[in-house]
């Protein structure tokens, strides 16, 4: 599987877009949205003024959700100034994911973005006498993978990334030793699965979790050489609280995903051996492996490491909610949600494999399959924020 070619969310504004079915996203955001104020204000309090600011927002995709995080890095920062008696910089933000992202529905959206902008400075000077706006706001784009270079050294000082870090550069590999003892790689043996499973051999494991070492070793290298020293990162990813890599919040909506496809393959709809050639290149990790990767690079210190449950609508889950029951209607129409939220960011990914001719069937048996299982259950993501400092 080519990932850089197919890791990318539904295109477009139709009923099955990412644009019309990214509302767990938003509310991801949202829930990272205090940790992204409280790390940009010890930005802003331990620097001397800074005339022009690098912001990066890597793994930006399309739709509503791709200028929502910039739009609120941009308040926080016009905000804090004042505070801090210091002129707004000008803000160099650049907007990253893969070459095969929808950056034309990102550009369209650009002058509703700049005509906010100066909604809000304008609307300030009128409140406070005096400008709390600021300097001026430069968004570009840059194409390419952000387990690579992607910006000059030391050209930014602030970096995000929300919902993209649990994806992998690549699908694992399984490795063999042919006679001459030279190791070969070769396709995972997890076989009617798509993903780490109660049922995958130990091999599969201990691969994903290599190739997230790999990943993430990668990503901190690259923006280890473009952030400014006591430059910061908030990173908000799916990932899980337990150190077993099979739990229902790491694993359950593969799982299911597996189910509705092998329901197809035993009705002779698709190839079995499809199922088993196809992994997702998805890693939820713990944060001991989070830990362990960013002690290992060096150049990174942790200054807050949450995690946080939630349902699979990226709602906040309290112990009180946690234990609602809901009606079977009810779960039906959140499974449909749930479903139309996975399809326009898997999709892409299985067409190659299955056809696109299968996606609606697939959809609507994974629909019914989730509705089911959220009325008998309360499934749980774990999504951890951490906000890391470059170090000196």
């Amino acid at each position: 599987m080519e990932v850089m070619r197919i890791l990318h969310m539904n295109k477009g504004n139709g009923e099955t877009s990412y644009a019309k079915n990214s509302t767990a996203q938003s509310n991801i955001i949202s829930q990272g949205r205090r940790v992204l104020d409280e790390t940009l204000k010890k930005l802003m309090m331990s620097s001397s003024e800074i005339s022009s600011f690098g912001i990066a927002d890597l793994g930006c995709s399309s739709g509503p959700n791709s200028l929502l995080s910039i739009s609120n890095i941009v308040d926080t920062i016009q905000n804090l100034c004042p505070d801090l008696h210091r002129p707004v910089p000008e803000l160099r933000v650049s907007l990253n994911d893969l070459p095969s992202n929808d950056f034309n529905y990102i550009f369209a959206s650009l002058p509703e973005f700049y005509d906010r902008l100066k909604k809000k400075e304008n609307s300030n000077k009128a409140a406070l006498g005096f400008q709390r706006g600021g300097g001026p706001c430069f968004v570009s784009a840059v194409p390419g993978s952000f387990y690579g270079r992607l910006f000059p050294c030391r050209s930014l000082h602030f970096v995000h990334s929300s919902s993209s870090l649990h994806w992998l550069s690549q699908v694992p590999c399984g490795e063999m030793n042919n006679e001459d003892g030279v190791v070969i790689t070769t396709n995972l043996d997890n076989r009617g699965k798509i993903y780490i499973s109660k049922t995958s051999p130990e091999s599969v494991q201990k691969a994903y979790a290599l190739q997230f070492q790999t990943d993430f070793s990668a990503f901190l290298r690259s923006r280890s050489e473009e952030l400014v020293p006591g430059g910061r990162m908030v990173l908000s990813f799916l990932g899980r609280s337990s150190p077993d890599p099979t739990t229902e919040e790491a694993c359950f909506q593969w799982e299911l995903l597996a189910q509705a496809l092998m329901s197809m393959a035993n009705e002779g709809i698709i190839e079995e051996e499809n199922i088993d050639a196809f992994n997702a290149p998805y890693y939820a990790a713990s944060s001991e492996e989070l830990k362990i990767a960013i002690e290992k690079e060096g150049s990174f210190s942790i200054d807050r490491l949450e995690i946080i449950p939630v349902d699979w609508e990226g709602g906040s889950i309290s112990e009180k909610s946690y234990d609602i029951v809901h009606s079977k209607p009810e779960s039906l129409t959140s499974g449909r949600r749930v479903a139309r939220t996975i399809r326009a960011v898997v999709e892409p990914m299985l067409e190659p494999t299955f056809g696109q001719n299968v996606m609606d069937e697939l959809f609507e048996r994974y629909a019914k399959i989730v509705g089911e299982y959220l009325y008998v259950s309360s499934p749980r993501y774990a999504l951890i924020i951490v906000s890391l400092v470059r170090m000196s």
